[in-house]
């Protein structure tokens, strides 16, 4: 049990951490915007913490977006049919195991304006969330068995996220366009990238201090 839990919310937590900083670096005109948040609000403190998280709209705004194209695990864990029942069309006996593709409902052209483009703004002053209220994005599923450790990975995600984005300015090594940043992913049980990440960290105010993944 101890290491489904550890397993479960640690791979999942840094995998759409990992998403997001990539959504960032190749659309630089999100990351500064999400930089000038996290700066304008944590400036006079000089650090990051949990007491005002909650006012980072635009990073939230991130966080989902970067769950609705990369849900950490693209295929909720089975369900098991309680009867017999028919949806849409198709006849589903009893004990059948259903697996819902997630990466695919959130990616669908039917609910969501330009699916495949990675665009926060989306879900400021929107009334979707990952609750499993809106079954056109459950990157959490939805139920009973919904992940009970969303509080938990948001908020671990938001402030890892809001600390990376407050004290360091981030490049791609070399010539490397933003627009040439694969974003190729890697299929599993989790969606990892294909090719590990690895910019350059510049300290805010500062100078450059080292490549890292």
């Amino acid at each position: 049990m101890f290491q489904d839990i550890f397993s479960a919310g640690s791979e999942t937590s840094s995998t759409a951490m990992e998403w997001a900083i990539g959504e960032m670096i190749k659309n630089p005109e999100i990351m500064k915007r999400a930089q000038h948040e996290v700066r304008s609000i944590y400036n006079d403190k000089g650090n990051v913490d949990e007491s005002r998280l909650h006012e980072l709209k635009y990073l939230h705004a991130i966080i989902k977006e970067t769950l609705r194209l990369h849900p950490s695990a693209p295929l909720l864990l089975p369900r098991e049919c309680g009867q017999q029942c028919e949806i849409n069309g198709y006849d589903i006996p009893a004990k059948a195991d259903i697996i819902v593709n997630a990466w695919a409902i959130g990616r669908d052209p039917k609910y969501w304006i330009e699916a495949e483009k990675f665009n926060p703004s989306r879900f400021l002053d929107s009334e979707i969330d990952y609750r499993g209220n809106n079954f056109e994005y459950i990157p959490f599923g939805a139920g009973r068995r919904i992940c009970p450790g969303i509080s938990f990975s948001q908020a671990v995600i938001a402030l890892a996220l809001a600390q990376l984005l407050f004290h360091f300015d981030w490049k791609l090594p070399g010539e490397l366009k933003p627009e040439e940043f694969d974003m190729t992913e890697n299929l599993g049980v989790t969606i990892r990238p294909k090719i590990d990440i690895q910019l350059i960290p510049i300290a805010y105010g500062g100078s450059c201090l080292r490549k890292d993944n």
